[in-house]
């Protein structure tokens, strides 16, 4: 599959390694050229400076012929309007944000987003080490 990320972030970069390694064609988008260390050596997708909200910037990652787009930014808002370019624009058949809120992962899941919080998947995590025996 093609697939565009936008944010080279901890999650970002190992999400990246981990589908160039299945044999996946990974684009990355990062505002920050520094974040891309985060990337190993063996990384042989495409690495991009650039804004994921903004649409020449989508279109010269190859947005058009993408079969997946995965926003993990730090920022909810950044990663709800890139997923919503990527879906109703460029008609990504396959889009996920990362929404840390659980309020508005809610929300947007409502409004046809696929959205993904880290917080309630740790926090579920958590309790479920705790309580175990």
């Amino acid at each position: 599959m093609k697939i565009i990320i936008m944010g080279c972030g901890r999650v970002g970069a190992q999400l990246a390694s981990l589908l160039d390694a299945d044999g996946h064609k990974i684009t990355v988008l990062d505002v920050d050229a520094h974040s891309f260390r985060r990337l190993p050596p063996s990384f042989g997708g495409t690495a991009l400076v650039g804004d994921g909200t903004d649409e020449e910037m989508l279109r010269k990652a190859g947005i058009g012929e993408a079969d997946a787009f995965v926003a993990v930014t730090q920022g909810d808002n950044r990663n709800v309007m890139a997923a919503q370019i990527a879906k109703n624009i460029f008609n990504v058949p396959k889009v996920i944000c990362r929404i840390y809120d659980p309020l508005r992962k809610d929300v947007y899941e409502a409004l046809g987003l696929e959205a993904v919080s880290p917080t309630t998947v740790f926090a579920q995590l958590l309790r479920d080490k705790l309580l175990a025996t």
